[in-house]
Formats: C-alpha cells, structure tokens, sequence
C-alpha cells in the first residue's frame, strides 16, 4: 500500500513538473506587482517591474530606443 501511494505521488511531481515546464515557455507575461506596479515575466531571469507612469514614460521613449539600438548595433551583443 505505501509503495502505491509513493508511486502515485511520484507520477503526480511528474506531471506537475512538465506542467510547470511548459508554462515557462510560453515567453512574455504581464502580472500587476503586490505593491500595484506592472511586471514583465519571460525577458530574463527576473521580472521587470516599474509603476504605470515609468512605463508610459519607457513606452514613449520607444522609438528613441530602437533608433538607438540600430545606431549601436556594432557595440552590442544579443543573447543567444
């Protein structure tokens, strides 16, 4: 009998981490912080959180960015 059930918990922490496994490749998320700012799951290894005026002000910038970003494309490197 306690063999059963340790199998049957074993199979479950299976399932449970493929589920968790596939869940993290989906890529970009978006979660409201506990302290009611917005943060981005999926670009790295931890969120990027900033309140909803930091935000807009980045979103703004965007084109700024991107220009930027093609000006120095020779100095910076892409993770692969």
């Amino acid at each position: 009998m306690v063999d059963d059930e340790m199998q049957a918990e074993l199979e479950r922490l299976r399932q449970e981490n493929e589920a968790l496994k596939r869940r993290g490749s989906k890529g970009i998320s978006l979660k409201v912080s506990a302290k009611g700012a917005v943060s981005v799951y999926g670009l790295g290894r931890f969120p990027v959180t900033l309140y909803k005026e930091q935000w807009v002000r980045l979103l703004d910038l965007s084109e700024d960015i991107r220009s930027f970003i093609r000006e120095n494309e020779g100095s910076l490197k892409a993770k692969e």
